[in-house]
């Protein structure tokens, strides 16, 4: 079916006037001019009456804005650091080239640290349903324009979690491809070498589109599950406090996928809780200082206070911890082998709770090492990840997690039908 130059003009303009309804201006660190969309999407329609084939034609999508986009200044979320890239992030130059068009630059917490969406001087995103509470980080804003129905998907990073904690709260799926899946040339760093880019999207086939496309391949590969999948769950106690009503939802959830013909499997989660503490409390954390310490010690006054102190900070961790911290990441991959050796995958809730604007203002620093319990080991032990719906509690979203090893992407998103609500 063509599209006419109506159809493009009142699509952009519904999104448009969308925007001006929800009235979030926190969401964007640059929103592009409604001018210009309309005519990169009259563009794609060109191109698609040419005969071009574009999986992703005319999608709409934000972009975290840690990712270089041409045109566009690249913050990271801290005015002083801007520059202005000549050229689009791979990622973003794959997408484009399929059809998609970019709508604008997302806020996040500055230089991707945190996973609550609030260190950011261009405002704290609030939670789109919520906003008295978090939206989660530190892909916040990008995951908020999804929720709203202002893009079609966005693009997030994630080292510690910040791709899938943000989706799950905002009932989205999160896919956190395997490392190196996805190119990160035109990303600015957190920690280099487990830095992820990953999608979200409402819909788990566009989400996979999104990813196929930036890892350079034409569609996702559809795996084939014989038999009962096996699906670690924690053994008893393992899981700690979690938030009212989401032990009850996860349960549901292990039920759930019991009922739909998976084989629950008990494992030791412990090693993957004690390597996620180190990513922060360790020497991993060094790795940040690495990226931007140099520039965060010289622009203190300039940068958020919260982030400035974890990454200042990181700049005096000593030699020797890192090795022990490797040798301990060592340790817990030959344990991760053991458990994929015998499941598919292993299933544990994205986070623990969602706190308010205030209860995270009140202790910044603890709140935030909660929220990574079950996703800061992921990237450190080269796992994959998809942050699925699970259902809501409470009037909010609650979601789950598939991890598996590098490599299991696509077998992921298959599983991901045992578990969403």
């Amino acid at each position: 079916m063509s599209v006419t130059a109506t159809d493009i003009g009142q699509r952009i303009a519904d999104t448009y006037a969308r925007i001006a309804e929800v009235d979030r201006p926190e969401v964007w660190i640059t929103l592009r001019d409604q001018t210009s969309v309309a005519a990169d999407v009259a563009a794609v329609a060109d191109r698609e009456a040419a005969g071009e084939s574009l999986p992703l034609a005319r999608r709409l999508f934000a972009v975290k804005n840690n990712i270089d986009v041409a045109g566009i200044p690249t913050t990271a979320g801290c005015p002083a650091f801007a520059y202005q890239p000549v050229e689009d992030a791979v990622a973003v130059a794959r997408l484009r080239a399929a059809g998609a068009v970019v709508l604008g630059t997302t806020n996040l917490d500055q230089f991707a640290t945190g996973l609550v969406g609030t260190r950011s001087p261009y405002g704290a995103v609030r939670h789109a349903f919520d906003a008295d509470r978090i939206s989660g980080g530190s892909s916040s804003g990008s995951a908020v324009a999804v929720a709203l129905g202002l893009a079609d998907f966005a693009l997030g990073t994630d080292t510690a979690g910040s791709g899938r904690v943000p989706a799950a709260l905002h009932g989205l799926y999160g896919i956190k491809p395997s490392l190196g899946l996805v190119p990160n040339t035109g990303v600015v760093p957190a920690c280099r070498s487990i830095d992820v880019v990953t999608a979200m999207a409402a819909d788990l086939h566009l989400a996979r589109q999104v990813v196929a496309v930036m890892a350079g391949v034409p569609e996702p590969s559809p795996s084939v599950v014989a038999g009962s999948p096996q699906i670690a769950v924690p053994q008893p106690g393992q899981l700690g406090e979690l938030a009212p009503g989401w032990a009850e939802a996860y349960a549901a959830t292990v039920s759930r996928c019991a009922e739909r013909g998976a084989e629950l499997v008990p494992v030791d989660i412990d090693p993957f809780l004690a390597l996620a503490r180190r990513l922060y409390e360790g020497a991993f954390v060094a790795e940040r200082y690495a990226a931007v310490g140099q520039f965060v010690d010289a622009h203190r006054d300039e940068v958020d206070p919260v982030v400035g102190q974890i990454i200042s900070n990181a700049g005096h961790i000593p030699a020797w911890q890192l090795f022990e911290d490797l040798e301990r990441r060592d340790d817990c991959r030959r344990v991760s082998g053991e458990v994929f050796a015998s499941v598919d995958a292993l299933l544990l809730p994205v986070t623990v709770l969602h706190p308010t604007l205030a209860e995270l203002s009140a202790d910044p620093f603890g709140l935030n090492a909660q929220m990574g319990r079950f996703t800061n080991s992921v990237n450190l032990l080269d796992q994959a990840a998809i942050a699925v719906p699970a259902g809501v509690v409470n009037g909010l979203p609650f979601g789950v997690q598939l991890i598996g090893p590098a490599g299991s992407d696509d077998r992921l998103a298959d599983l991901s039908g045992l578990v969403v609500a």
